[in-house]
């Protein structure tokens, strides 16, 4: 079964009101800031991006 895109992003904006509305300003940041890698990251592997990417980026980060 597949999420929508519209379910996804109330149920970010729900986690959202929920940091800030319990934890504040700085834990609205650190969810935005979380959620904004998470969409990242799967938004990386769908476009067929592999961990073996990331390995090889780093090794060459390091000569």
């Amino acid at each position: 079964m597949a999420v929508s895109r519209a379910f996804a992003g109330m149920i970010a904006g729900m986690a959202l009101a929920f940091a800030g509305y319990f934890g504040g300003f700085g834990a609205f940041l650190l969810v935005a800031a979380l959620g904004a890698v998470g969409w990242a990251a799967g938004r990386w592997f769908d476009d067929g991006g592999r961990v073996q990417d990331l390995r090889d980026a780093y090794e060459r980060s390091r000569r």
